[in-house]
């Protein structure tokens, strides 16, 4: 009589360890590894601030540079009291000064929005408008101000329109060359997803081109207002009896330092604070950007 051996009893080693499934394991980030240029830069800038007023301060108080070159940030808030009550040359307060060049300059800006943009997306979406508009924007476009600005006279005067019209023209190259550009930077997928549930031609305009050229106008405004500014002193030179630019060019004629560095620093402010609200804009407008 024959018997058959019982099967070995299976042993489970007390210390192996079961490896859990791929879902359960944790995700590990990888350190040292990120977006170009991500994370906040405010506590770096408040310290270069501070850095740079603290050089100015030593380098003006301690004699390093003259008087005449550089003054004190004292005469320079000094100079601030007094255009602002109108103790300075030509006699109008500060705040004419200011009303009259942000007129100017928004009013040229927002003039070349309601037409470069619409000009630069036209040249991205068809090559009859770039045919158009692209000669003549890249012959004048790298022309400083001052070149084309006795032309301006000539033509329209020494009134409020050559002065706008010299901001516009500063203003609208960048602004439609960047449209043309962030038109350009739709995808073929995304024009053709869009054909495909049956959109027309101008519903893909409306609907998918000028939401994703959006980014790139909305910078586009950002160096075009900055360019505006920079154009303000050469527009204030015909003939303006106020302005910002006006005020620095006649404070220069006197040889008054500290009033030139408040006007440049004024516009510098108003610039900036532009600037800040052109990114809340951004960030309002297209939440997407730089996450897609």
């Amino acid at each position: 009589m024959s018997t058959v051996p019982a099967p070995a009893p299976t042993t489970t080693e007390p210390d192996a360890a079961v490896a859990p499934p791929a879902a359960a394991r944790p995700m590990r980030a990888i350190k040292g590894y990120s977006l170009p240029g991500e994370g906040s830069s405010t506590l770096i800038s408040v310290v270069t601030v501070i850095a740079l007023f603290a050089l100015w301060w030593v380098a003006t108080h301690f004699g390093w540079i003259k008087d005449l070159f550089l003054p004190t940030p004292e005469k320079i808030l000094t100079s601030f009291a007094d255009a602002w009550k109108g103790d300075i040359q030509g006699g109008k307060p500060l705040s004419e000064h200011f009303w009259w060049s942000l007129w100017r300059v928004f009013a040229a800006f927002a003039l070349a929005c309601v037409t470069a943009v619409p000009a630069g997306i036209a040249m991205g979406v068809s090559r009859v408008a770039r045919g158009i508009f692209d000669p003549p924007l890249e012959f004048y476009r790298p022309l400083p101000p001052l070149a084309y600005l006795p032309l301006i006279v000539i033509w329209f005067g020494i009134e409020e329109t050559a002065k706008i019209i010299l901001i516009y023209l500063a203003c609208a190259a960048p602004l439609a060359m960047a449209a043309r550009a962030g038109v350009r930077s739709v995808t073929i997928e995304q024009i053709n997803a869009a054909y495909s549930m049956g959109a027309s031609k101008w519903q893909v305009i409306r609907y998918v081109v000028i939401p994703a050229a959006l980014p790139d106008i909305l910078t586009g405004m950002r160096i075009a207002i900055g360019f505006g500014w920079t154009t303000l002193v050469a527009a204030e030179m015909v003939a303006a009896t106020a302005g910002l630019g006006q005020m620095v060019l006649n404070a220069s004629n006197f040889l008054r330092t500290d009033v030139v560095i408040m006007g440049i620093v004024v516009i510098g402010v108003v610039a900036y604070v532009f600037d800040l609200l052109m990114r809340r804009v951004e960030r309002w407008l297209v939440p997407w950007k730089g996450r897609v």
